[in-house]
């Protein structure tokens, strides 16, 4: 079967002087039938051409569906006078949301069960899930699409019956007031889909005369409400990807007025949480890897702040956690991410201790204050996801819960290492890598794929993965490239990858890729890259910069026309990312990016083999980005390997709902990888 190709209509696009033709911006028209019937061709292409895989498809599917315990729980949490969890029955795709009255010993009451909800469905995603302060009503968000536009329900907990009030298109972001009856929640700008209006519902009354609370006017940033810990006051936050600002009101008077903690300054970020009579607040004032103050409620504004984990030059405070009498902070020294445990009576703090080379450890879920116990969450590439509880005055921990892997796992057949490249301008980047050991072959011919997403200033953790088994077994190395544009080694390594500087992340995976080649972890014709959404980015603009590196890549909801998108103000998320990429109405911003956008630097060339993933109703990355890219390949590269595009047609950005579908689509993604190893038998 030939690949499809795409009709041209030449769209003419010009600023700064500068003219550029786009055969393919006709695409961007989903209610076009030919935009439809191409990419149900090219989802024909891909099936026709991997078609002698699909019995294998078929088996990594079971494979990796085989490794989850399929009748699931979470390990309960203590909230108002209940025990809450979510647990999974055999066969089922979604969580059933349970809770317990003040023991574990007596009844189970069921609140939601998803699978009832989704019945007949092809996408169905619960967002949210918030209980009344008086535990009788449920409030909870349902997505049906797949675009992140969500309707709010409401469930009287004691009658099991859904109340006629219905909340749509919103943003999947509420909480209650302490009143009973008053829900606060975001809705989203219905064309650009920025979260930007906080509205009070009052239970009964119907949503068309919902009460505005707050609608923020600049197309830079997003709204948000949430409550604090201690759920005495609401929180409306304000937030662009520069600058922050908070309102808050008590939760027991939701009629009456928010007031401001710090109005926005450009490059002032923060986020606060409440504990007596202050707020305590995570921020960058002065403070490139963000510290902690605290600010008194009845005057909250800049010139009280006081601090109290002082800036660290060598490490990034990523989190805290409040309790009666600890502080508990979260921060990443040298990529790895360390708890420290303070207490409020200034004795003497400690930190918790792990032992593995390279990890991911976070505070877990704590809403109880009056408690010396913490719940920490920690995995590894070869450690399963575990749950436990430390006791903060006697410093044990105990394990409550380890990821079950059916079948078997044995930790001691896989090696884990971290190991360190040399960037381009010579900074050094940790490589975060897994193989198993009697698969290995020091001698660069194992197949590895490399990992990376690099924007944002979100951390690449090194976590663990019962599906990632399926590759380990089969001899493949995996690595994590920590790239600049995260924060993996601090906020400068973020603002290191960002704006005029976004070069450094393609080229820091450049280095970190040529560097496990001459380690002999691998070679070229064995070496594969992944990355989604703006890692897509990453994968197409490492593409065009060395096209002759990858065997092939797997660019998955890729954002790859990035000078059409970022002068789109219409386009969702356009707007809130000009402080992450720039504004190419600046014509040094457009230059910039010019020289880097995967689609404007499609050229006649050799590429490497290519997987693309998207989906038709994607909120963040338009479905037409990555399809354009294909139909653009198809037109200019010069090779006969493989370019495939799969568009999931009933969903969005995050893929397939529901915890084994979305396991077709990771299988999809590994067969591409065994196919151009001629690994399926």
């Amino acid at each position: 079967m030939k690949p499809p190709i795409a009709k041209k209509i030449p769209e003419k696009l010009e600023i700064h002087n500068h003219e550029r033709i786009d055969n393919y911006y006709w695409m961007r028209d989903r209610d076009n039938p030919e935009v439809i019937e191409y990419l149900n061709q090219e989802n024909e292409y891909l099936k026709e051409t991997l078609k002698s895989t699909e019995k294998f498809q078929n088996t990594l599917f079971e494979e990796m569906k085989g490794r989850i315990k399929e009748d699931d729980q979470s390990v309960p949490y203590f909230k108002s006078g209940y025990f809450w969890y979510a647990r999974y029955e055999k066969g089922a795709e979604y969580p059933i949301y349970c809770r317990k009255k003040e023991s574990l010993d007596a009844t189970e009451e069921i609140i939601l069960n998803v699978n009832l909800l989704a019945e007949g469905k092809a996408y169905y995603n619960v967002g949210g899930t918030a209980t009344s302060t008086n535990q009788k009503i449920l409030a909870f968000a349902a997505d049906e699409v797949g675009r992140r536009i969500y309707t709010i329900y409401f469930k009287d907990l004691e009658t099991g019956k859904l109340l006629e009030d219905k909340i749509p298109n919103i943003t999947g972001n509420f909480t209650w007031a302490a009143d009973q009856k008053t829900l606060f929640y975001s809705k989203q700008d219905p064309d650009t889909l920025r979260s930007y209006q906080i509205y009070a519902h009052l239970l009964g009354t119907e949503a068309e005369n919902d009460r505005l609370i707050f609608e923020e006017k600049d197309p830079e940033f997003n709204c948000a409400v949430q409550k604090t810990k201690s759920e005495k006051y609401l929180f409306i936050h304000s937030e662009s990807t520069i600058s922050s600002e908070i309102r808050f009101l008590e939760s027991s008077k939701p009629e009456g007025e928010f007031r401001l903690i710090q109005p926005r300054i450009p490059h002032l970020e923060y986020a606060a949480d409440h504990y007596e009579d202050h707020f305590w607040i995570r921020t960058n004032h002065e403070a490139q890897n963000f510290k902690i103050i605290k600010a008194p409620i009845k005057s909250p504004g800049l010139e009280n702040w006081e601090d109290v984990i002082p800036h660290r030059e060598t490490s990034l405070l990523e989190d805290f956690d409040l309790f009666a009498d600890f502080l508990v902070i979260q921060e990443r020294t040298n990529g790895l991410t360390n708890i420290f445990i303070k207490p409020w009576d200034n004795s003497q703090g400690h930190q918790l201790e792990f032992d593995d080379e390279t990890y991911t450890a976070w505070i877990s879920t704590n809403p109880e204050f009056n408690t010396s116990i913490l719940r920490f969450g920690y995995n590894s590439l070869v450690t399963p996801a575990s749950t436990f509880d430390y006791h903060m005055i006697t410093k044990s921990k105990t394990l409550l819960k380890q990821q079950e892997i059916v079948g078997g796992y044995d930790a001691t057949a896989y090696q884990s290492a971290r190991i360190w490249a040399k960037a381009e301008d010579g900074k050094m980047v940790p490589i975060s890598l897994v193989y198993k050991i009697d698969q290995f072959k020091a001698d660069g011919s194992n197949p590895l794929l490399l990992y990376s997403y690099g924007s944002y200033g979100y951390s690449s953790e090194a976590y663990f993965s019962s599906t990632r088994l399926s590759l380990l077994d089969r001899g493949f190395v995996f690595a994590i490239a920590h790239i600049r544009g995260g924060e993996d080694l601090g906020r400068h390594w973020y603002e290191d990858g960002k704006m005029l500087r976004k070069r450094n992340t393609f080229t820091d995976f450049i280095a970190c890729a040529e560097h496990l080649i001459s380690e002999n972890y691998t070679c070229t014709s064995h070496l594969y890259g992944m990355g989604g959404s703006a890692g897509g980015l990453l994968m197409g603009a490492v593409m065009n910069l060395r096209p002759d590196l990858f065997n092939g890549l797997i660019a998955a909801v890729p954002f790859v026309d990035v000078v059409t998108t970022m002068l789109d103000e219409s386009i969702p998320l356009t707007t809130g990312e000009f402080q992450e990429w720039g504004n190419p109405e600046n014509q040094e911003y457009y230059e910039y990016m010019l020289s880097y956008s995967p689609y404007d630097n499609v050229r006649p060339t050799s590429y490497p083999n290519l997987l693309v993933t998207s989906g038709l109703h994607d909120s963040q990355v338009q479905y037409w980005e990555p399809t354009k890219w294909v139909a653009k390949l198809r037109e200019y590269k010069t090779d006969q390997n493989l370019l495939l595009l799969h568009t999931n047609m009933d969903a969005g950005h995050g893929g397939a709902s529901g915890r084994f579908n979305a396991l077709k689509e990771l299988a999809l993604e590994y067969t591409f990888l065994f196919y151009l190893e001629n690994m399926i038998s």
